[in-house]
């Protein structure tokens, strides 16, 4: 795992790597990433009959470990079924909570992974959200770390990560979701163009 105090010389790699990431993507890359957020804001909205708030707050409860076809899935049959299944246990508890009528932001943790998901579905234009997942990791710190752990569990360590896509995205004149988006588009090309692995968007802890 990196360390949760980088200096500056470090983290002037990590956004220098973001950024680089980020210029390396083809038009049709791009335009990927770009709709991406604005997608799923629309899923949400679509799925809940306009309750986007509850919506996305289920999609980032129930996006732990789960490719996104799978998650939309789990999500909408939650809102229907009011009985959220086919997750782990403190996921459905979360999409329980919400459906209950609990505010997303008070059930999510906000200064890590799902609640800046959480928010970034809400609101694609909010200039501070930024989810960090594994490849969003692996970007930044320019290194594949496969099934290693990345320790985004700890909020100081996400934090400074998420602060370096920030950094990115002002040096880009970009969001910092939307950069996130793009350099996740072009990381995963990459992979898939070594591997067998999918093409979903998989957000991952």
């Amino acid at each position: 795992m990196i360390p949760i105090k980088a200096d500056t010389a470090t983290r002037e790699g990590y956004v220098r790597n973001i950024v680089e990431t980020f210029r390396a993507a083809s038009k049709d890359q791009e335009a990927r990433g770009r709709h991406w957020y604005r997608t799923a804001h629309e899923v949400a909205d679509m799925m809940t009959d306009g309750d986007v708030r509850t919506g996305a707050g289920l999609l980032a409860a129930l996006s732990p470990q789960t490719a996104w076809p799978l998650n939309v899935e789990l999500a909408r049959n939650a809102y229907e079924t009011k009985q959220p299944s086919g997750h782990l246990g403190d996921a459905l508890a979360k999409a329980a909570k919400i459906l209950a009528g609990a505010d997303p932001s008070e059930v999510l943790p906000m200064d890590r992974k799902t609640g800046h998901f959480y928010r970034c579905i809400l609101d694609p234009t909010d200039a501070d959200a930024v989810c960090i997942d594994r490849h969003a990791h692996d970007i930044a710190v320019g290194e594949e770390y496969g099934s290693r752990d990345r320790g985004l569990g700890a909020k100081n360590r996400y934090a400074l990560i998420a602060h370096c896509y920030r950094e990115a995205a002002q040096r880009l004149g970009e969001l910092p979701s939307v950069v996130q988006s793009v350099t996740w588009v072009v990381w995963r090309d990459r992979l898939v163009g070594t591997s067998t692995r999918g093409t979903e968007f998989n957000k991952q802890v």
